[in-house]
């Protein structure tokens, strides 16, 4: 791919190869643990949410719009993955994520989860298909939140797997927010599933009649990021607040994560939405950003490639307009720090195959590796 120079305030980054990046200080990074290089692959995305990095090495981006980019030896294709289900481009709502089945190599399933018309407006939903070059085919909606409604925000949402095999998505409080104490609504929920979209065993309200079995987690307002850790195997969640409140979770099976009746947030007019940050029965942060920093995709940084942020959570940052540096001790988040302030509003960070630090970005709509000094 030719070298594209990308211009944004207070930064001047250029796109730089692998094989042989010169540490001019003028295009270097410098952070507090470590300095790097931002290689910028791609621009003039539309809102782009979700990657997945295929085996063959093509790497798919999922835009909120619909579409499902290929880049293919460093170059972004005009051609989108055709076959997808119908996405309700909606609001907030659009195609949000883009996950590989965990036996992709022999079965070549690709999951999306992507906001779905129904009765009465319509809802998160997981679908999956069979990937053959750029088409997608056998496609099935294993998963579609209920209820439905017309609003137009707070869709989440994040595809994650466990090691077992189990897929978990986030569903937002779709704008109705005491719906996220209800266990009959999968609103401001975190859901397990088998694969195939049946009902696990040992879901925590399976034997509860009043409760909708696919619910692992509850009380949250809207996940946009969650990751297992590489080497704990816990699963750990970002969340927005309202005006306030942003949270850092690490989920627990049946948790209540008390939104709305705890936060550290207020409503967007100033009003007072609860008094209690606490409550008995409810699990508090682990983090909080107060003011908001809006989070939005989320990784935890493993292997030799960065050494001074292993272990470290990256949160993009939408308001923030960062990625957002998070340190711990254990489970205590002890330091943060921001990089690449004031770039863009980032949607997305992940860690490739390669070991390196990919990132979305949108306004403007960026696809770039981070790349650490040697």
């Amino acid at each position: 791919m030719k070298n594209l120079l990308v211009l944004i305030p207070a930064f001047l980054l250029l796109s730089c190869s692998e094989s042989g990046i010169e540490n001019d200080s003028a295009d270097l990074i410098r952070s507090e643990k470590m300095d790097f290089f931002v290689d910028t692959l791609a621009t003039d995305l539309e809102n782009p949410w979700g990657m997945a990095f295929l085996p063959d090495g093509r790497i798919l981006i999922a835009e909120r719009p619909g579409r499902l980019r290929i880049m293919e030896d460093d170059v972004l294709l005009e051609e989108s993955i055709a076959g997808l289900p119908e996405i309700w481009d909606h609001g907030q709502g659009g195609l949000l994520d883009v996950m590989l089945h965990p036996d992709f190599e022999n079965n070549n399933m690709l999951y999306i989860a992507y906001a779905a018309e129904g009765d009465n407006g319509g809802s998160l939903a997981v679908s999956r298909g069979i990937l053959q070059g750029n088409q997608l085919s056998n496609v099935e909606t294993i998963f579609h939140a209920q209820p439905h409604t017309n609003a137009s925000v707070h869709f989440g949402s994040r595809i994650v797997f466990d090691e077992h095999g189990y897929l978990y998505t986030t569903v937002g409080d779709r704008g109705q927010m005491s719906t996220a104490q209800n266990l009959g609504s999968h609103n401001g929920t975190i859901v397990r599933l088998n694969d195939d979209g049946s009902l696990p065993q040992g879901n925590p309200f399976e034997d509860h009649d009043d409760a909708l079995p696919q619910i692992w987690s509850y009380g949250h307002r809207n996940i946009q990021g969650m990751q297992f850790h590489p080497y704990t195997g816990d699963l750990w969640a970002i969340e927005h607040g309202p005006r306030g409140g942003d949270e850092i979770n690490l989920i627990h099976a049946g948790g209540n994560y008390g939104w709305p009746e705890v936060t550290h947030g207020i409503n967007y007019d100033g009003s007072i939405i609860t008094p209690d940050t606490t409550k008995q029965g409810m699990i508090d942060p682990i983090l909080h950003w107060t003011p908001s920093i809006a989070p939005c995709g989320m990784t935890f940084v493993s292997g030799d490639n960065y050494p001074g942020w292993d272990g470290n959570m990256l949160v993009g940052a939408l308001a923030g307009q960062h990625i957002n540096r998070v340190e711990f001790q254990d489970t205590t988040a002890v330091h943060t720090e921001k990089l690449l302030e004031g770039m863009a509003r980032f949607r997305t960070i992940s860690q490739g195959p390669d070991g390196y630090l990919y990132v979305l970005t949108e306004h403007p709509g960026l696809f770039f590796r981070i790349v650490p000094r040697q």
